[in-house]
């Protein structure tokens, strides 16, 4: 008999596959890049074209399949915010439309979102979802089930994985006891500022804050574990954590085999779809705490929370005696 919490494992795993299955082709994308400098910083301008596939809860945010933007980003699928809400008024899944993509250093976001050319097409009923529990039709026959694993809560131990770091040393999870481990899960491709590279800035700004206290430096190791392996190459992870100025003593960007990958990540609910183009690609982010016994402490959900939280965070991890 499966447990509630498996079950709930199950068709969230399920929603999620069905929403990379739901995939409907865009036409090409208009990509014409510019800049101008503003009070916020220089923000260069990019113009797509993609379909709708959910709207958040929020009212602040849209998951769109977009096409590739020139010289920028691959066609994906992937959660937008947006400034105005009004933008997103009448906007239904299934919806073409022409949108502005904004990107600063730090940030990005949408705007001068339009309905693309209308088709004959029925409508479908409105449904605003929140893209990490989207709701989507019944998927293709060729959706592949993922493995059903138990999502961990604070206080239980994390199983043990092996990965392999930047610097081709294998490792398991259990060999960091001892330490408060801080695991996140990006893909290099992932060029959205507010996405996987926000995630790595905070790590870095992070592990800044572990070597102006040595206590905290002895005491803390950092993972960031791919899960695109076959493109993110030892090579491409140790010329990426150079970008983010790493200390591999003390940050591994890692890679492990698909099928530890995908039921690490299972464990703190993260979804990711497997061996696609970063055009089927939809994910969701995690950032997880490990104390020094190597039980779950704290899960931080997607791309709100700050440093100086993950640092506290920490802190108490390693003070933490459960």
């Amino acid at each position: 008999m499966l447990t509630l919490q498996v079950m709930r494992r199950f068709f969230a795993v399920f929603t999620f596959l069905v929403a990379l299955g739901c995939g409907i082709g865009c036409d090409s994308a208009s990509t014409r890049p510019s800049s101008k400098s503003e009070a916020s910083g220089e923000i260069t301008n990019y113009f797509g074209v993609g379909e709708v596939r959910s709207l958040g809860t929020d009212g602040k945010s849209v998951v769109v399949k977009h096409e590739a933007f020139t010289n920028f980003m691959e066609a994906m699928t992937m959660p937008f915010p947006v400034r105005e809400p009004k933008e997103l008024q009448g906007l239904k899944p299934g919806d073409r439309i022409t949108f502005r993509l904004r990107v600063t250093a730090t940030d990005g976001w949408i705007d001068e979102i339009q309905l693309a050319q209308t088709t004959n097409a029925p409508t479908r009923t409105v449904t605003n979802s929140n893209p990490e529990k989207a709701s989507f039709p019944t998927p293709p026959p060729e959706v592949r089930q993922v493995p059903v694993v138990d999502v961990l809560n604070p206080g239980d131990r994390v199983p043990n994985y092996t990965l392999t770091n930047q610097l081709g040393q294998s490792f398991e999870l259990d060999s960091l006891r001892g330490q408060v481990v801080v695991l996140d899960f990006i893909f290099t491709r992932c060029p959205f500022p507010d996405f996987c590279p926000r995630l790595s800035r905070n790590l870095a700004a992070l592990q800044r804050r572990l070597k102006e206290s040595p206590p905290l430096l002895t005491n803390c190791h950092l993972v960031s574990l791919s899960f695109d392996p076959h493109y993110d190459t030892l090579e491409r992870l140790l010329n990426y954590g150079r970008t983010y100025g790493n200390d591999p003593a003390l940050w591994s960007f890692c890679q492990a085999s698909m099928d530890s990958i995908e039921r690490l990540a299972g464990h703190f609910e993260l979804y990711f779809a497997r061996d696609v183009e970063p055009a089927q690609q939809n994910h969701n982010l995690r950032t997880v705490v490990l104390d020094r016994q190597g039980k779950l402490f704290k899960v931080f959900k997607g791309n709100q929370w700050t440093v100086e939280e993950l640092t506290e965070a920490v802190v108490a991890a390693g003070a933490d005696h459960r």
